[in-house]
């Protein structure tokens, strides 16, 4: 799909694309954003060098841990908006605290796509991804903690078992129809 394909590049704002470690909100996002051609946001670059290690040795992050990296990430969330219109980020944003966080951080329409994906599924990502902080063990952590977006929340949930460019091109779509 090309950036020039439809009206997709007046919609301002953020998409925040949301899941577990290893549903493939990293991959999805930069599509995003390169089809959009706007900024993209890694979540992980955003966390603190303690929350890393912290992960990093198995132990699951609580909101305390959380609260500060949410900030840093919603602030330039913002910022990418408030320069370019949009932005693309890729966050676990696993509770509607945490959602609710980034919204109020952000002060743009901010749009939710969820990506799904079998234990099983996510475990073997996990285990395939070498050299990064999050084990797999806090997989389950990260499932139990996930509340699944309401009504309310201009949220789009995907299973992420269809390649990367279909889920990007099912979001262009929706964008399109807006």
């Amino acid at each position: 799909m090309s950036k020039s394909s439809g009206s997709v590049a007046e919609v301002s704002g953020a998409i925040i694309v949301m899941g577990v470690s290893g549903c493939g909100k990293s991959t999805l996002g930069a599509l995003l954003a390169e089809a959009l051609d706007c900024v993209f946001l890694e979540g992980d670059a955003f966390h603190s060098p303690e929350a890393v290690e912290k992960m990093r040795a198995g132990r699951p992050l609580t909101d305390e841990d959380r609260w500060p990296w949410l900030d840093r990430l919603g602030a330039a969330a913002d910022q990418a908006v408030e320069d370019r219109g949009q932005a693309i980020v890729a966050c676990s944003a696993l509770r509607f605290v945490y959602r609710d966080r980034l919204r109020r951080a952000i002060g743009a329409p901010a749009r939710f796509v969820l990506l799904e994906a079998s234990r099983e599924n996510l475990w073997a990502r996990l285990e395939s991804r070498p050299g990064h902080y999050m084990p797999a063990s806090l997989l389950d952590s990260q499932l139990a903690t996930l509340e699944a977006p309401l009504a309310g929340e201009k949220a789009v949930v995907l299973t992420s078992n269809q390649a990367p460019e279909i889920l990007r091109d099912i979001i262009l779509s929706q964008l399109r129809s807006e």
